[in-house]
């Protein structure tokens, strides 16, 4: 299963893909990581960390390299050492910028490439303290490449996350997971009634 996480700057993204590689670590899958932010060598570094923490391998090129000659040779990589799941990390996209959302999609296109039916799932990070502007980020990463669950980042300060309700409104986007934490296990699946309730408390 390929799975390729997208979100802007600062939203936590890296952080929620080790908390996603650790809890599916813990359910018996082998997870490799994919470095496919190339822009910034500290993120291939903190990728290559929190990897190991997590328990997942990471695959990775040199800062700068091209993100999609990265997923391809992960998925080549994957599918020979028998993976079971692989989670393609992307640089930290502002959704309002062209080229940057034109790059993403070249990453989609070429996870299909390696596998035709990839990315099996596309999860958009956003970050709980976010207002408004999430509505605009999830409808600018949906129209360009059809998200399918969102992750909820942050959600363990003051922020309750509530633009999630219109975006599920507006979008039919699911939340699939809550992020409670700095820590590995800080994650948990999304469950509406106690998101609802914890929201007008």
């Amino acid at each position: 299963r390929v799975i390729l996480v997208v979100g802007v700057n600062g939203c936590g993204k890296t952080t929620s893909i080790a908390k996603l590689a650790y809890s599916l670590k813990n359910e018996g899958e082998r997870v490799m990581l994919v470095a496919a932010d190339t822009f910034r060598a500290a993120a291939i570094d903190q990728l290559k960390h929190l990897g190991k923490t997590a328990g997942g391998d990471v695959m990775a090129h040199q800062s700068g390299a091209d993100p999609g000659a990265v997923v391809f040779d992960a998925l080549e990589a994957a599918r020979g050492q028998r993976f079971s799941e692989v989670i393609i990390d992307t640089a930290g996209r502002l959704h309002t910028k062209f080229n940057l959302m034109e790059e993403l999609k070249k990453i989609k296109r070429v996870a299909a490439k390696a596998d035709a039916t990839a990315p099996h799932e596309v999860i958009l990070v956003l970050d709980a303290t976010t207002g408004q502007n999430g509505l605009t980020q999830a409808r600018y990463f949906t129209e360009a490449l059809g998200i399918t669950s969102i992750f909820l980042a942050k959600l363990d300060g003051t922020a309750k996350g509530g633009i999630v309700l219109a975006i599920c409104d507006e979008l039919k986007i699911p939340v699939q997971f809550i992020g409670v934490g700095d820590k590995l296990e800080d994650m948990a699946t999304f469950d509406a009634e106690t998101f609802v309730e914890a929201l007008c408390s």
